[in-house]
């Protein structure tokens, strides 16, 4: 029986110390403010962009 919870708390140990899994919800993080930084410069400049860009194909 005492093995049982020295195993059990062996686990819980390695747990508390496993990083592994908020790393990959920090680059989520990450990965989710990227795509809101575009979405919302494409959402405000998207026509002024769009005007650009046929401005410049119109003189080519």
């Amino acid at each position: 029986m005492l093995q049982l919870l020295a195993d059990v708390q062996n686990w819980l140990a390695g747990l508390k110390n496993d990083e592994r899994g908020a790393t990959a919800v920090e680059y989520g993080l990450i990965v989710a403010l990227i795509a809101a930084v575009i979405i919302f410069i494409v959402s405000t400049l998207g026509e002024e962009i769009r005007d650009a860009f046929d401005t410049i194909v119109g003189e080519l």
